[in-house]
């Protein structure tokens, strides 16, 4: 049972489609009223609500906690600084219904890219 713990803790999640809460807090360490601070902070990190208004995250919604984490925690942005961080990377635009989705920007990964493949052809 510890190893179970030790290895959600690292980030490694079970493989399923949706989890809870709690279930989100022991993969990504961090806890739950934090999850829910962060919503408020990072609009479109709300994740989907089932009938019972149990919040149900995906996978992806996971890898972005563990990046906000890394941001903050490591890194020691401050929460203005990390939104401004995943804006120019691209986490969290918005689809074309309006309503705000975790997706990543490819043209601005793709741009970055090419600036540092330009880079390393002109030092060649």
């Amino acid at each position: 049972m510890a190893s179970r713990a030790s290895g959600e803790r690292s980030g490694a999640a079970p493989e399923k489609r949706y989890y809870r809460i709690g279930e989100v807090s022991r993969i990504t360490g961090v806890k739950p009223y934090v999850l829910r601070y962060w919503e408020t902070e990072f609009k479109w990190m709300v994740p989907q609500k089932s009938r019972s208004k149990q919040r149900l995250y995906r996978q992806r919604d996971i890898d972005t906690i563990l990046l906000i984490r890394k941001l903050l925690h490591e890194q020691r942005y401050t929460i203005a600084g990390a939104r401004k961080k995943l804006r120019e990377m691209g986490v969290g635009v918005a689809r074309g219904e309006g309503s705000l989705s975790i997706e990543t920007d490819h043209r601005a990964r793709y741009r970055r890219i090419r600036s540092e493949l330009e880079a390393i052809r002109q030092t060649l």
